[in-house]
């Protein structure tokens, strides 16, 4: 019970980083709630690298972090993803 609490957090966690990457970022990004979520998750862990590249803190360079860093993260991702669909596109 304790890992499926666990996961659901992630999720929603996931879910609104994601949901605020995407409201601060201009532009059109075609993806639907799944992609939002899971954007928002790896946003979190890119955030944590970030952050433990510039404060040190923490056990290791691959870690969740927290809401500032994460929707942070999100929008760093969120770019990428959007520079690489439009070339994609081009």
């Amino acid at each position: 019970m304790g890992a499926l609490l666990t996961v659901l957090g992630w999720a929603i966690f996931g879910l609104i980083a994601g949901a605020i990457a995407r409201f601060v970022l201009p532009g059109r990004q075609s993806m639907g709630w799944l992609m939002t979520m899971i954007l928002g998750v790896v946003g979190s862990f890119v955030g944590g690298g970030l952050s433990y590249l510039l404060y040190g803190r923490g056990e290791t360079a691959f870690q969740p972090s927290g809401w500032i860093m994460s929707i942070l993260g999100a929008v760093i991702v969120l770019a990428i993803y959007s520079s690489a669909m439009a070339k994609k596109g081009a």
